[in-house]
């Protein structure tokens, strides 16, 4: 299956069949499995020979869902998480020591930027940001002890493009561990080893389920630091679910197609808002406007489906926008079939300070729309008759 399209291996990876010649992969829900003598028992924890274990370690639908990621983003080897914050904090704490230093670009997901702003400082990990219009001067962050670049792209909830190659040249001159937060884009739309990442994190929550169902986050990338994820995964237990995984492994066979009509949707919804009078700014990385519209051509196959617009009025003709919606959803999620929108100064970036929130393009009116697959039509005539 080696050289198979994207839409077919997503379809065909699966776990071996059983005795029962089932043609969809079974449920495994079981927390442990059985072996068949002292030997086997010794050599399978000695991992002489793969075996599963406890389902904490590994599990077959979990195993399933894992290859399919690894072999969607080119990586070596990969472990699935409980959910994607579980497999961004278990990456950084399994690589990091006291004293180390973290170089990020300066728009990333809410809990990412708790995690290094009141998390890591206690065990002496201190983080440098740095502006994605400043992305160019990246090399004056970097210390002696900084040990990993870290960055998201496309970035929540700002739409920022960060170009992949450029970053990836930048840590192997400097000898860094360069993680991407993926999320957004999904391995269909783009894949990051190719530039030199030497981890990829997901929230399988997101356009992976599609369709705002189950939790779930993946890690995938380079052998050797993979290793390490999983030893710190198994000792400290945030594996993902079988019953989430065997879901998760279902929704990759379809991500392909789904993606496709997200992203047009959403370069559609895009186009609308763009030419509404109501509308400040609109940001989504396949409209030539975008500033980094080059660079989402060059590394992304289509634009993804979050457009960030910034409404006239504000904090107030955010919340009035909100307010008026009748078909989308109003919730913190994205990447499901249902249209959602969400105003991020008031709910997902809320902890951060004015000051903060601005630093990461966070403005009073923003608002994130992660579009879904409903009938663009209605999709835009439910904006616009907010918007009016």
């Amino acid at each position: 299956m080696e050289n198979e399209n994207f839409e077919t291996f997503a379809i065909r990876t699966q776990t071996e069949r059983t005795q029962f010649d089932e043609h969809s992969t079974p449920l495994y829900l079981t927390s442990s499995f059985i072996f068949q003598d002292a030997e086997d028992m010794r050599a399978s924890f000695a991992e002489e020979k793969p075996k599963n274990l406890y389902s904490r370690f590994s599990n077959p639908n979990v195993t399933e869902f894992t290859d399919k990621i690894v072999k969607m983003e080119g990586a070596e080897a990969g472990y699935a998480f409980a959910t994607g914050m579980a497999a961004i904090y278990s990456t950084f704490a399994t690589l990091l020591n006291a004293g180390d230093h973290i170089v990020s670009c300066q728009s990333v997901f809410g809990s990412t930027h708790t995690l290094f702003t009141k998390y890591f400082p206690k065990w002496n990990i201190e983080t440098t940001y740095f502006k994605a219009e400043d992305a160019e001067n990246v090399e004056k962050y970097i210390q002696p002890n900084t040990k990993i670049l870290y960055l998201e792209t496309p970035t929540n909830p700002a739409i920022e493009v960060l170009d992949l190659e450029f970053f990836g040249k930048i840590a192997k001159k400097h000898n860094l561990i360069f993680i991407v937060d993926n999320c957004f884009a999904t391995p269909y739309l783009q894949q990051p080893i190719k530039y030199g990442a030497d981890v990829v994190v997901h929230s399988a929550t997101k356009l992976i389920d599609g369709q705002g169902r189950v939790l779930g986050g993946v890690a995938v990338g380079r052998e050797d630091l993979i290793r390490e994820i999983y030893l710190f995964a198994r000792n400290t237990g945030p594996a993902m679910s079988p019953f989430n995984a065997w879901v998760l492994s279902k929704s990759l066979e379809t991500l392909a197609i789904r993606v496709e009509k997200h992203c047009e949707n959403a370069l559609k919804v895009a186009e609308f808002l763009e030419s509404h009078p109501n509308v400040e700014l609109t940001k989504y990385p396949f409209l030539p406007s975008h500033p980094s519209y080059e660079v989402a051509k060059k590394q992304m196959k289509l634009g993804g489906n979050i457009v960030a617009f910034e409404i006239k009025g504000g904090i107030e003709g955010g919340r009035n926008f909100l307010d008026k919606i009748k078909m989308c959803s109003l919730s913190a999620n994205l990447g499901d079939t249902r249209t959602i929108v969400t105003h991020p100064a008031s709910t997902t970036h809320s902890k951060l300070s004015d000051e903060e929130r601005n630093e990461v393009g966070i403005t009073a009116g923003l608002v994130r729309c992660s579009v879904g697959l409903e009938n663009v039509d209605d999709i835009i005539a439910d904006l616009k008759q907010a918007l009016d």
